[in-house]
């Protein structure tokens, strides 16, 4: 018989730069990792191909519950990327019920586009303070191993333990 275990991210806390937010960031989008392809003409071939030509810039939202001047003051200079870090708890179930819980974390280089994002008011509600960031440096972990990691300026990237841009250094002299 063939055993279905099913995941669960539930819940998390951001720190930024040593400043938790807990309680204070309603959600967070991490930032997508997605490959950039290029269209390669060529005689012989009887279409256009698609080929890897690096990848698209990393971003990302934030979402506060309410304005933190502390927050502001500290994250709001254009010119400057701070370092967050999203922890989170997965927890596995099969049949028999919650089998591991076992943590997630996203460690990222950041820097946010709004120096004051807008801020909706409703009546009888939180205020939507929410922030789109750009990101250069990207590494997800589950239970302490890295899945992916992937620094723009640093030309890493890696999957798993394979390092996809070893040869591509080498090729470069680095």
């Amino acid at each position: 018989m063939v055993s279905i275990n099913i995941n669960r991210l539930t819940n998390g806390n951001v720190y930024g730069d040593g400043l938790s937010l807990l309680g204070k960031v309603e959600e967070i989008t991490l930032p997508a990792l997605k490959a950039k392809d290029v269209a390669v003409k060529a005689l012989g071939l009887q279409m256009d191909i698609m080929l890897p030509g690096g990848f698209e810039a990393m971003a990302g939202k934030m979402k506060l519950n309410a304005v933190y001047p502390e927050f502001i003051a500290q994250f709001s200079s254009p010119y400057v990327t701070k370092q967050i870090q999203v922890r989170c708890n997965m927890e596995t179930y099969d049949s028999s019920g919650r089998i591991s819980q076992v943590a997630v974390v996203a460690y990222l280089t950041i820097r946010f586009k709004d120096v004051l994002p807008a801020i909706t008011i409703k009546q009888n509600d939180n205020p939507d303070q929410e922030s789109e960031f750009n990101c250069s440096y990207l590494r997800l972990e589950s239970n302490g191993i890295r899945i992916v990691e992937i620094d723009a300026f640093n030309k890493m990237f890696f999957i798993m333990d394979r390092d996809e841009w070893a040869q591509y250094r080498i090729n470069l002299g680095f």
